[in-house]
């Protein structure tokens, strides 16, 4: 198949073919430096899928001991997240999205809520001061949504960098700082190399995995008819678009380091070989085992070295954020019929292009400010938090205000 128009690959779409894949790092390689297509100049410049297949000097693009290492940074890094911590900002975020546009009884669920939950918790985690934290935001978001994609990159990469600088100078208690801090020694460029992939890999599939769940809850009546109860509701939603409707559909592409036959496919070195994640999933092999297997089988997470290492982070900011929408409105509907929704095109995603709902208007209280929480604003200075609080600012600042409000 072709990812975009002269970029051939191989697509695997068999259950047992993509696992051995993604747990064979001898003979299936990450490092793009091997795709034999794109070294021969084959490629063309401008490709869609460039930016997603392009070496870079990241965990995601690594091998063997470079893997290990760079890896290790981010796992002992994200292994010092508090999970009750976690929970706390994705509610606070969550608060602040919905108090946007709660007054108004409609809402785009993409733009106004699934899009920014992770942006905003991710600053958080990072630690942004206001300022690098809406220069942060507002190029993540263009990246995804490929809104000038060069330039939204250089926006990205000087924000990082800014906060890399920062955060050698004065650290805290945030993930920047603990990866400055890891004994991997990460250089500058290492380091934002790591952050864009956490933040890159992290917020568009949590914004396709929120959406993907909001619309399986308010569209099947199993779920909108509150069968399961509780949080077992949003739960099992969860695990039912992870297995159906992944938020990376296809990806994990792989560089095989010899000619290999993979399941009767003839495979030649260096050639790109992409993971279907979504038909791995719903393969009919599994149809008959498939109850018998656990819930968390199925490979929306990938498997082997390279799986996500942020998962349990990215799935309890998705539950969060869903249960946060779902108690506050709890009359939210769908505010057009399911099957006239459209899916953002791409060959890598499973997103929705937008979700329109409705529900009856409400004035929430004001929210506790910082100080009752008895809490610190994100950045690790009070003062930083507040540059630029005379004005409405981006996104990361007008959170930051509304939370000191």
């Amino acid at each position: 198949m072709e990812l975009a128009p002269g970029v051939p690959a191989t697509l695997v779409t068999d259950y047992s073919a993509a696992l051995h894949v993604l747990q064979s790092p001898e003979v299936f390689a990450r490092d793009s430096r091997r795709w034999r297509d794109y070294n021969e100049g084959r490629i063309p410049a401008d490709s869609p899928v460039l930016p997603a297949m392009a070496y870079r000097p990241n965990t995601l693009f690594s091998d063997g001991a470079e893997h290990l290492r760079l890896r290790q940074a981010i796992t002992d890094s994200l292994a010092k997240l508090d999970s009750h911590r976690l929970s706390r900002q994705v509610e606070r975020v969550s608060s602040y999205l919905i108090d946007q546009f709660s007054a108004r009884g409609t809402t785009d669920l993409v733009e106004e809520y699934g899009k920014l939950v992770a942006l905003l918790v991710f600053n958080e985690l990072f630690g942004c001061p206001a300022q690098i934290g809406d220069r942060l935001a507002e190029g993540m978001s263009e990246m995804w949504d490929g809104v000038n994609p060069e330039g939204a990159g250089q926006k990205v990469g000087q924000a990082l960098m800014e906060l890399i600088a920062h955060k050698r100078r004065q650290p805290a208690d945030d993930v920047t700082s603990w990866l400055v801090q890891h004994a991997a020694g990460l250089t500058d460029e290492e380091m934002m190399h790591q952050l864009v992939i956490l933040a890159g890999a992290g917020s568009d599939p949590v914004r396709n995995l929120i959406c993907n769940g909001l619309l399986l809850i308010l569209s099947d009546e199993r779920f909108f008819g509150g069968q399961y109860g509780g949080a077992l509701l949003v739960e099992d939603a969860i695990d039912e678009v992870l297995w159906n409707s992944p938020p990376v559909a296809n990806y994990a592409i792989h560089y095989p380091t010899q000619n290999v036959d993979l399941f009767g496919v003839k495979l030649g070195v260096g050639d790109p070989v992409a993971i279907s994640f979504a038909a791995a999933n719903t393969d009919p092999a599994l149809s008959s085992s498939r109850q018998m297997l656990s819930k968390r089988a199925h490979l929306a997470w990938g498997a082997g070295p390279h799986a996500c290492p942020a998962k349990d982070a990215a799935q309890l900011m998705a539950i969060g954020a869903m249960e946060k929408l779902l108690n506050e409105l709890p009359d939210i509907e769908l505010a057009v019929p399911a099957e006239s929704l459209q899916w953002r095109p791409g060959p890598l995603h499973r997103g929705l292009i937008s979700l329109p709902a409705r529900f009856t208007p409400v004035r929430r209280p004001a929210s506790m400010n910082a100080a009752e929480r008895g809490e610190r604003p994100a950045g690790g200075q009070e003062g930083e938090a507040r540059q630029g609080s005379g004005s409405r600012g981006g996104f990361w600042s007008s959170f930051l205000n509304w939370w000191r409000a």
